[in-house]
């Protein structure tokens, strides 16, 4: 069974300003604690190719690989997938957004099946992303948060 993680976060902020800073690619490594530099490969309407290349993790490793990504402003809906999977046989993600009487709630959905050769598996994976996921998402919902407290 494939792995999938499934993650809401409300923002305290307008949807017009969590949609622009989330998909800022150019600024994800200030936005999320995990990245290191993202470099865009190419870009065709909406359409992104791009690397992003993490921080070492524990035992100096560094992770980098390319990926796609599909804005859809008008369906508020982004569709993303890893062009060099790595350790993944395959990885889809999905980011959707929706405004609320608090705000805007934005929730990321990923399914993923791990190669055999990967250092863990589809449930170990499963579990490493949905807490990064939580740590991620409190983190873009302050500093969103921030910004929009500014804005005001």
């Amino acid at each position: 069974m494939p792995g999938h993680t499934d993650n809401t976060i409300v923002i305290n902020a307008p949807l017009d300003l969590v949609w622009d800073i989330t998909n800022d690619l150019e600024q994800w490594p200030q936005l999320f604690s995990e990245y290191a530099s993202v470099e865009i490969l190419d870009r065709q309407g909406q359409l992104v190719r791009f690397r992003l290349t993490m921080h070492p993790d524990e035992n100096g490793q560094v992770w980098s690989w390319v990926s796609e990504r599909e804005a859809d402003r008008d369906k508020l809906a982004v569709r993303a997938r890893r062009v060099e999977p790595g350790p993944f046989e395959f990885m889809e993600i999905r980011w959707e957004y929706e405004e609320v009487p608090q705000g805007t709630s934005m929730r990321w959905i990923q399914d993923f099946a791990m190669k055999p050769t990967a250092p863990v598996d589809d449930l170990q994976m499963t579990d490493r992303i949905n807490q990064n996921s939580k740590v991620q998402m409190e983190l873009i919902r302050a500093k969103v948060e921030h910004r929009a407290g500014g804005a005001r």
